[in-house]
């Protein structure tokens, strides 16, 4: 088995800052014919050693390469969890905790409020599966309560909203969880393990769409799953059953990605509250979203929990959705693409990409207008990105 760094805090050494176990975490110890970078094991099959049993043969499809080890480790000491995997999508990483820890009768709790892939699949749990689900008010404590049923196992939460950028009560929603015995889940894309760690918080597992910050150069499909032990082996189970696994060259990709996510992170946190300022203050801007404004609502609980506040801003312009076409048109930086946490950055309507598979009416009750625009600041000098967005706006009249 390959030998790792896994930097955990130990008796004599504490654990390394985000910056040194994002560089460090994970590399092998020696490294492998004295290469630096953790070579790509483009093998399916292994000796076969002396497993223990089935999940420990060392198979590709059972995601235990030595990429798959190494990724592992250094994700697990980025979140401060005990053990993490990747999985080869962040919706296989949410489909693959759902299956994990649910059965035909069980009960959810979930948010009004949600990425639009992830409510999908809880709708098919309820239509395909005997899965009940409870979609309840962020804001709501009582509502919480009065959804709970004999039956309920999981609360699911996003720290940040996506996209309209809000922060749930945090605290009370871990409180609520283990007060009543439910696994908590927290889908930590929006702000990475750089701005947030929810199992600090108390949160049982946590998970990434990889394909946005964690790799950060748009050119890797993945998903994370970091939590305890016990409960990541248990997804890992799943996964082993279901043939889910992340090829090799997939794992290398993300693995160097990682190394830079720290740099990345702090200077989109700082883009993204530069251009947000600058666009509240543009006659042509109606609203805008984002948890670094101090009028924010939801700015004291991302200053009290969190690092940063992202790179990831919402806003609604004077004109609707013509005027919200025409900003998107006339950008010349900012690319109109789905997907966030790339070097380049994007703008797009969630109605018409992260939101479409959603009614409209159902979309309008979880605060995501038509007119809606989701801009995911890249590593662009954000004095050009915001002349871009002046110019774009040039021709939209308050």
């Amino acid at each position: 088995m390959l030998e790792i760094e896994d930097h955990s805090a130990g008796e004599h050494v504490a654990a390394p800052r985000q910056r040194t176990a994002a560089v460090h975490a994970g590399e092998p110890k020696p490294p492998i014919a004295d290469a630096i970078t953790m070579p790509i094991f483009q093998s399916s099959s292994y000796l076969l050693g002396s497993p223990e049993e089935f999940d420990d043969i060392r198979y590709i499809r059972l995601n235990n390469t030595p990429n798959h080890e190494a990724l592992a480790c250094k994700l697990a000491s980025l979140e401060r969890t005990e053990a993490a995997l990747v999985t080869p999508s962040g919706t296989a990483a949410i489909s693959a905790v759902f299956f994990s820890y649910l059965r035909a009768g069980d009960h959810v709790i979930a948010p009004e409020q949600l990425y639009g892939g992830t409510r999908k699949i809880l709708e098919r749990l309820i239509t395909d599966y005997g899965i009940a689900v409870s979609f309840v008010p962020y804001e709501d404590p009582a509502a919480w309560e009065r959804a709970l049923e004999p039956r309920t196992r999981l609360l699911y939460v996003e720290p940040l909203v996506n996209p309209t950028l809000q922060v749930p009560r945090l605290d009370e929603l871990v409180a609520f969880a283990k007060g009543h015995r439910l696994i908590s889940v927290a889908d930590n894309t929006l702000l990475s393990p750089y701005n947030f760690r929810p199992a600090e918080m108390g949160f049982d597992l946590v998970l990434h769409s990889a394909s946005k910050y964690l790799n950060g150069h748009s050119d890797v499909v993945a998903g994370v799953v970091a939590g305890a032990g016990g409960a990541v082996r248990g997804v890992r189970k799943t996964l082993n059953l279901f043939g889910a696994c992340l090829d090799p060259h997939a794992c290398f990709l993300l693995q160097r990605g990682l190394k830079t996510l720290p740099l990345r992170v702090a200077a989109q946190n700082e883009s993204a509250l530069a251009l947000a300022r600058a666009l509240r203050e543009h006659p042509a801007v109606e609203r805008v979203h984002y948890t670094g404004l101090v009028e924010d609502p939801s700015h004291a609980r991302a200053v009290a929990w969190f690092s940063g506040h992202g790179g990831v801003l919402s806003l609604r312009v004077h004109g609707g959705v013509a005027a919200a076409e025409q900003l998107l048109e006339r950008l010349e930086y900012a690319r109109v693409a789905p997907s966030f946490g790339g070097v380049q950055t994007f703008a797009s309507r969630p109605a018409t990409t992260s939101h479409a598979g959603l009614p409209k009416a159902l979309r309008q009750a979880m605060g995501v207008s038509e007119d809606l625009v989701r801009v995911a600041v890249g590593l662009e000098d954000p004095g050009d990105l915001i002349a871009d967005f002046r110019q774009a706006m040039a021709a939209i009249r308050a």
